[in-house]
């Protein structure tokens, strides 16, 4: 049985908005980070193929792939409520709220995604959690608590101290 890789401190969570700069971003992280491959909204046929340039570029430069929504086609592990995945596949999970985060430990997360932690034009209006109430929903569960929602590495540099393993981003990584 193949071991599973270690959980990434700095994480790229994808989506469609990032256009043509996702390459970019790619390059960007540096290596031994993460990728959680969202594109939700993509049709399917060109979401494989997104997946598969995406992997390939992972590869070159020693990033890890999960797969948001889908099996892992081959990728290092799955995000979220997937039904399948093989034992070696890393399982992160989103947490918005403690009941989440206790769902994701009992789903096998090897890592939650909470957020937001700060404001995020991914949420937009809502109001950040703050480090202290974020890091408390993963708290004590045994998992790795990533921060996500408005981070980028200057505020993961302040937030660390609360007791979360990495943190990820979309636009910090998007120049």
């Amino acid at each position: 049985m193949t071991l599973r890789k270690p959980i990434p401190e700095r994480w790229l969570m994808t989506d469609e908005r990032m256009g043509d700069d996702l390459g970019a971003a790619l390059r960007r992280l540096p290596p031994g980070s993460g990728v959680v491959f969202r594109h939700y909204a993509t049709p399917a046929g060109e979401r494989r193929a997104m997946l598969l340039r995406v992997k390939r570029v992972a590869f070159a430069r020693g990033l890890i792939v999960v797969v948001a929504g889908a099996s892992s086609i081959g990728a290092d592990g799955v995000h979220g409520r997937v039904r399948t995945r093989a034992r070696s596949e890393i399982r992160t999970w989103p947490a918005h709220d403690r009941r989440e985060a206790l769902a994701g430990k009992r789903a096998g997360a090897d890592a939650l995604f909470v957020s937001p932690v700060h404001a995020t034009r991914s949420h937009a209006g809502a109001a950040g959690l703050g480090p202290a109430r974020a890091m408390r929903i993963g708290r004590g569960l045994g998992i790795p608590v990533i921060a996500l929602g408005g981070m980028d590495e200057s505020r993961w540099r302040r937030i660390r101290r609360f007791g979360f393993h990495g943190w990820a981003a979309i636009d910090a990584w998007v120049c």
